[in-house]
């Protein structure tokens, strides 16, 4: 179904059966909701063979597209990353339900109570690339936080993402729940994505994954509330009062962990105090690894071999075994370079130093910021979210890594018995 012919009157009827479909799911029960997920789960294990066959068929295509190794390998669904998926479904399953959480109830002087309660979102769209493990990740998030979703995936990854689609649809049918719950757009047309962005009237949020050309797309034409970052250009500063042998292994798993992820460190900043003694054990650890390095004057007169970096080194996030270093004067410099370049991400600190760091918490301003640690855990299954569907830098609703309760709002509930106000 790849070739449809109105663009435009398909998206509309989707809307609507997602708009239907959230009314339903806003009011399933926990139990419902997670017997959904674990159907889910067990139609992904039986069709096992049958989904990694329409995987090869994306692979075979993707092959004849020309689609480089790195595109080919997140598109490649093997069976530890189905194993993943269905872990995931069973893991989501587990984690408690944030629908109708009433916080903060407070009498008030009329007599009256005040709290808040939490409700799902409505209907999310969801744009991603390549990988299709996202499909069933997002499908599930979704579902156990009462929303109905459209997922708009990479056309390079069609036919996984029908196949899993069609896992997805069995297991919300033995639950009793609405299968257009969860739909997967059936059309590669890059219509689709326009449409789904302008929807107000059926979508009330868009969640896109992917490279920067996609989120700047979405968030420049959309229609709709957007929760994205952009960039992750994360900065570990290593302070004069930094531990050493902290600061080493800190600085090294925060930039060779993996090198392809928006929490990994892209710039490290370094106090001259400790610059000295530290960098040229760090410089080395890093060449071994493989990682070019790129650094200011100072940088290059301890490590010889590093190249001279730019201006544009510095608003850069590499995804490479490429790294950024600046030796600075001490933490107001370092909060500065970050202010200026950094994308507000998650940025770290080491020091023993309790004063600067309470004032690095306190006035770097990104969605994550640490102290003594690597900028690796900026993740929600780290976070205790359990899963996350995304790492949002805005400030508006959801803030870092989103996880099922930043796919819900509040509202405010009052509880009396019989007040009237004079």
């Amino acid at each position: 179904m790849s070739a449809i012919q109105d663009v435009a009157a398909y998206m509309r009827q989707v809307g609507e059966q997602a708009r239907a479909a959230a009314r339903v799911l806003a009011q399933a029960d926990t139990e419902t909701k997670n017997r959904a997920l674990l159907s889910i789960a067990e139609a992904l294990q039986e069709d096992r063979e049958a989904l990694m066959a329409e995987n090869r068929k994306d692979l075979r295509l993707g092959v004849e597209k020309g689609l480089n190794a790195a595109l080919l390998d997140r598109l490649e669904l093997t069976p530890a990353r189905c194993d993943a998926m269905i872990e995931g479904l069973q893991q989501i399953a587990a984690l408690p339900d944030p629908v109708g959480e009433i916080a903060d109830l407070k009498f008030r002087p009329s007599g009256i109570q005040v709290g808040r309660m939490r409700v799902p979102l409505g209907v999310i769209g969801i744009i991603y690339e390549s990988r299709p493990n996202v499909t069933a990740d997002a499908a599930a998030l979704c579902l156990k936080s009462g929303n109905a979703t459209l997922l708009r995936g990479g056309s390079e990854a069609f036919h996984s993402n029908q196949a899993i689609a069609r896992c997805i649809h069995r297991g919300l049918a033995q639950a009793g729940l609405p299968e257009t719950g969860v739909q997967v757009i059936a059309t590669t047309d890059r219509a689709a994505v326009g449409a789904l962005i302008s929807m107000p009237e059926f979508v009330d949020v868009i969640i896109p994954r992917g490279g920067r050309g996609l989120i700047e797309r979405i968030s420049r034409e959309a229609r709709v509330p957007v929760i994205k970052h952009l960039d992750g250009i994360c900065h570990v500063y290593i302070d004069d009062q930094a531990d050493p042998e902290k600061a080493f292994a800190i600085a090294l798993n925060a930039k060779t962990q993996r090198y392809g992820t928006c929490n990994t460190m892209e710039t490290l900043l370094i106090a001259e105090g400790i610059a000295e003694a530290l960098l040229p054990r760090l410089g080395a650890a890093f060449q071994e690894k493989g990682v070019e390095l790129r650094g200011c004057p100072k940088t290059q007169a301890l490590l010889p071999d590093a190249l001279p970096a730019s201006e544009e080194d510095w608003d850069t996030e590499y995804l490479a075994p490429i790294l950024s270093i600046r030796v600075v004067p001490g933490l107001q410099a370092a909060m500065d370079h970050i202010a200026q370049h950094g994308s507000q991400h998650t940025d770290a600190i080491v020091t023993e130093n309790y004063s600067r760091a309470r004032r690095f918490l306190r006035e770097v301003d990104s969605s994550s910021v640490m102290v003594n640690a690597s900028t690796r855990f900026a993740d929600g299954f780290e976070y205790g979210l359990g899963a996350e569907i995304g790492i949002s830098t805005d400030k508006f609703h959801a803030r870092g890594p989103v996880g099922l309760e930043g796919l819900t709002s509040v509202k405010f509930v009052v509880l009396g018995n019989g007040e009237i106000r004079t």
